[in-house]
């Protein structure tokens, strides 16, 4: 075992390294000219070095703190109360891509911001409120110090009209309502079987219909979407439209399918049915393979009538006349008041100009009681006409005389009632 640790060829290594240290500490020992090393006291801290370095750092560091917090609260305090922040007036708020909506309506929401410190407007809450105005699809707000707010305004787009009740409306390809602007005009048909006071979710699916009647019209770059004054929503199963042709319009049902394959066959053939029928009317193509011209329109919904303002402003922003004319159902008896109406002056204004002028008023004079008499007893005496005698042979009878035709008492105004005894001799006599 021995052997085994130390092998015979590291014994005279051994050895050698033993040796060494044995003469190093000889020489340590026994060397007379080594001086003799002076100790130096050393004087140590309370803390280690390494904490007092942390310690100065986080005494740094809580220094710059306090005063940032300082200075925050110094600018805070600056910017609430500085009239430097405070909108003044509607001239620092600055609105961008506003074309149909109104400056009112912007200025409506805004204009409670008026006189308020900028950091302290909402602007969540702002790009809310303007995103209700009707017109609008969305907005945004934005803050720029010292003073000035800048909206940015992006507008449905309108795809279509829509009658409502007794008025018309823009619609965008959502169902949203707008109202018909003032100075602008478009060129698109009216759509029927919108009812007020429905909620959106019911008008989506119409819009989805009519987008797809839309597109598929002009697809190709056919363009039929143009030619239609109407188009009838109000059975999604069978969509019906009114052409607006210079013959006559007509309305086509088209179902709910091939729009533009079924509109082409009533292209096709309207000159050919105008020629067999007196009066082309309706055209009904929902069917496959069958054509019927003319089908009873008892089953029609009703419309209200167009006021006359809301005919006005309609025509206005370009809707087509055809689609101003209220149908009626020739079975209801119940008919709206007519939007326009045509007075005797609009008819014939000369006419209207003769009956304008006064008449002659005729004054008639006061008769006496004297002459209101004598004109009675001459009355009565000519109601008694002889025959072939003359009246004084004949004086007292009766025999002889013709009675002559009833005619109508004559009242003269202002004048005495004739006595009783002419009364009862004229009533007697009658």
């Amino acid at each position: 075992m021995q052997e085994e640790l130390y092998p015979p060829s590291a014994a005279p290594a051994r050895e050698e390294l033993d040796d060494a240290r044995l003469v190093d500490l000889d020489v340590a020992e026994e060397s007379p000219f080594l001086r003799a090393q002076k100790r130096v006291p050393a004087r140590r801290g309370s803390l280690p070095k390494k904490t007092a370095h942390r310690l100065l750092w986080a005494f740094v560091a809580v220094t710059v703190l306090c005063v940032s917090v300082v200075a925050a609260g110094t600018l805070y305090h600056y910017g609430e109360h500085s009239w430097r922040f405070r909108i003044e007036s509607s001239d620092n708020i600055e609105v961008a891509g506003m074309e149909n909506a109104t400056k009112a309506q912007i200025m409506e929401v805004m204009g409670a911001d008026i006189g308020r410190n900028i950091f302290f407007i909402p602007l969540a809450q702002q790009k809310a409120q303007l995103e209700q105005i009707p017109w609008v699809e969305s907005a945004s707000v934005m803050r720029f110090v010292p003073n000035r707010l800048r909206v940015e305004i992006h507008e449905r787009v309108p795809v279509a009209f829509a009658r409502v009740g007794p008025r018309i409306f823009l619609i965008d390809a959502g169902g949203t309502l707008m109202e018909l602007p003032q100075k602008r005009k478009y060129s698109f048909p009216v759509i029927l079987g919108m009812n007020p006071g429905e909620p959106l979710s019911t008008r989506i699916p119409r819009m989805k219909a009519y987008n797809e009647l839309v597109r598929e019209l002009d697809s190709g770059g056919a363009r039929y979407s143009q030619d239609l004054s109407e188009v009838d929503l109000s059975d999604l199963d069978n969509i019906k439209v009114r052409v607006n042709d210079p013959q006559g319009d007509v309305q086509v049902e088209l179902g709910s399918a091939d729009f533009l394959k079924r509109y082409k066959t009533y292209v096709s053939h309207v000159q050919e049915w105008r020629q067999q029928f007196q009066k082309l009317e309706s055209v009904n193509l929902r069917y496959d393979n069958q054509v019927i011209v003319n089908p009873e329109m008892e089953g029609k919904s009703k419309t209200a009538a167009l006021s006359a303002s809301a005919a006005r402003a309609a025509a206005a922003a370009g809707v087509k006349p055809a689609a101003l004319i209220t149908r009626i159902n020739p079975h209801d008896k119940t008919l709206p008041k007519p939007a326009f109406e045509l007075s005797e002056t609009k008819l014939d204004p000369a006419k209207a100009a003769a009956r304008k002028k006064p008449t002659p008023r005729v004054r008639l004079k006061r008769a006496s009681a004297k002459t209101a008499k004598a004109a009675a007893k001459k009355e009565v005496a000519k109601r008694w006409v002889p025959k072939n005698k003359p009246a004084a042979a004949h004086a007292g009878g009766k025999s002889g005389w013709k009675k002559p035709a009833q005619s109508a008492v004559v009242a003269h105004s202002g004048g005495p009632k004739p006595s009783p005894a002419i009364s009862k001799q004229s009533t007697g006599s009658n």
